[in-house]
């Protein structure tokens, strides 16, 4: 394997190939198991490089350093005909640790992916039997968050609980309508319903997708030991750090 190869999966994977181009490389794919695997194992790390770099001169400056690094690694094993064999497996653990070095190289911001985890509404078990709730729940644990937008806001109307609000600014942030999601996450901030410190902790996140890492980690401070997502607030400010 050499830098090309990680170049060619690039390209396909951001719509960059021509049609030939795309249809002889999805050819191979199929033709040959062994750049099938080694093109899945390149899109699983690509998911980690469009989270990390998900500014276009971000991936610029990421796939130039790529190229230099990969020129210098494999420049005494250049081939114009690749072979696949068993040594790949090994060559690729060496691809994911090369990643994994200029991942944590070039940011060591915290990022946001790693401490979104939305936990799942179950309105329907508590004995609500309305169905715009039920569709609602079912868009939400579906990520579907364009979806439940608009039937939180039918249910706001006649149901203003902070568990409905808390799922509504959850929705919000998913979507990146920040300003909307964070007046959700205040008020529930002001109160004292059970949804209080995870709305404090939404806030932070919401910071944290923005980059605003001062004011995530001025929210973060005011997080109370006790709250039970305490582990995942201490990891994110040590980050912060």
């Amino acid at each position: 394997m050499n830098e090309e190869h990680f170049l060619e999966f690039d390209e396909y994977l951001q719509g960059e190939m021509n049609a030939g181009d795309k249809l002889a490389f999805e050819q191979r794919l199929k033709e040959e198991p062994e750049l099938k695997m080694a093109f899945e194992t390149y899109r699983e790390l690509h998911q980690h490089l469009e989270n990390k770099f998900g500014h276009a001169d971000e991936r610029k400056a990421f796939k130039e350093n790529l190229k230099k690094i990969s020129k210098e690694h494999y420049k005494k094993h250049k081939s114009k005909v690749i072979k696949f064999k068993p040594w790949y497996y090994a060559a690729a653990a060496s691809v994911a640790v090369l990643f994994g070095l200029l991942f944590f190289n070039y940011n060591q911001d915290p990022v946001f992916e790693d401490y979104n985890h939305p936990e799942q509404a179950f309105f329907t078990e508590r004995g609500t039997a309305d169905a715009n709730l039920k569709q609602a729940e079912t868009a939400y644990n579906g990520k579907k968050y364009s979806e439940a937008i608009p039937l939180f806001e039918t249910i706001l109307k006649t149901d203003k609980s902070a568990e409905i609000q808390y799922f509504y600014g959850v929705s919000l942030l998913e979507v990146n309508r920040f300003a909307e999601a964070e007046k959700v996450f205040t008020a529930l901030k002001s109160g004292n319903s059970i949804y209080k410190n995870k709305a404090i902790w939404s806030l932070a996140l919401s910071k944290l997708k923005q980059k605003d890492y001062k004011s995530c980690k001025e929210l973060l401070l005011t997080i109370p030991e006790d709250y039970e997502g305490n582990d995942q607030v201490d990891a994110l400010l040590d980050e912060l750090d």
